[in-house]
């Protein structure tokens, strides 16, 4: 740990103890810094509860957040990760007739990042609608090399999400690691990358673990979940993440994790517990 880490834990330490009244945060070996998204805590969990039960449990940040809700997690010590970048899941990067707002949005939500203390900011190839893969590649260049220069002014790193095409996003483009790879490396910036959602590249292409190690420098940021169902990863579900969070550590990853399943347990908090406890090798 870097004297700049050590500082920074520290201070988020103390911030969290007295934002929950001196009550005693879990430690990990934060080897992987771990956080959530919102879905980890099942229902009728408020903002505030989610955000304070996520820094009991030792996340270090809270991805996907709107901006109204960025103050709560920064009062618990969270990073707001992950927030949104430029254009619209199914409609972005790929469609040339949007690139103008895509921009637009760019110009104005790195600049508020690096103001926020944010790292990254994600964005979207969008559907297919029948273009080719080769494409869908130049239009997402065009637009992504132009606004890679805002991110590396701004020192914030723009991640491209992978998500699958057969289950939960169909037509979607940026469907397989290689295209996002082969995307990251036209633009040739270290402020583009890759969103890995491991959950999803289960369900597209398997591999997970040789996949992450040969691709390591092209990825920002990572979500889990469980597959088959995008649950918890317990004992009904086919991927070890202990192994995979033993791979991602061992690469010196310095980003970050995010739990991004739905649980289907009684106890939402334990449950998150037992995940982050997996992942903390």
């Amino acid at each position: 740990m870097t004297r700049k880490d050590f500082l920074f834990s520290a201070a988020a330490s103390t911030a969290v103890a007295s934002a929950q009244g001196g009550e005693q945060k879990v430690q990990r070996k934060n080897r992987l810094k771990q956080g959530v998204c919102g879905g980890v805590f099942g229902r009728g969990m408020s903002m505030e509860d989610r955000a304070k039960n996520a820094a009991r449990l030792g996340a270090h940040c809270f991805d996907l957040q709107a901006p109204a809700n960025w103050p709560i997690l920064k009062k618990y010590g969270l990073v707001p990760t992950m927030v949104p970048g430029g254009g619209r899941l199914t409609d972005a990067c790929n469609d040339k007739t949007l690139h103008e707002a895509i921009r637009k949005q760019f110009a104005e939500n790195l600049p508020r990042a690096k103001k926020e203390g944010i790292p990254n900011v994600v964005t979207f190839s969008g559907n297919r609608r029948g273009k080719s893969e080769e494409e869908g590649l130049e239009n997402c260049y065009l637009i992504l090399k132009d606004v890679v220069k805002i991110a590396e002014d701004n020192e914030v790193t723009i991640c491209m999400e992978l998500l699958n095409s057969k289950v939960d996003h169909p037509d979607y483009q940026c469907d397989h690691t290689a295209w996002g790879v082969e995307l990251c490396k036209r633009v040739g910036s270290p402020r583009m990358k890759l969103l890995y959602d491991i959950y999803h590249m289960q369900i597209m292409e398997g591999d997970i673990i040789r996949t992450i190690r040969d691709n390591i420098q092209y990825l920002g940021h990572f979500h889990t979940a469980g597959n088959p169902g995008r649950h918890q990863f317990d004992d009904t579900q086919e991927m070890s993440y202990k192994g995979i969070a033993q791979a991602i550590v061992d690469l010196g990853y310095k980003g970050y994790l995010c739990h991004e399943y739905s649980p289907t347990t009684a106890d939402p908090l334990a449950t998150l517990d037992e995940m982050m406890k997996i992942c903390d090798v």
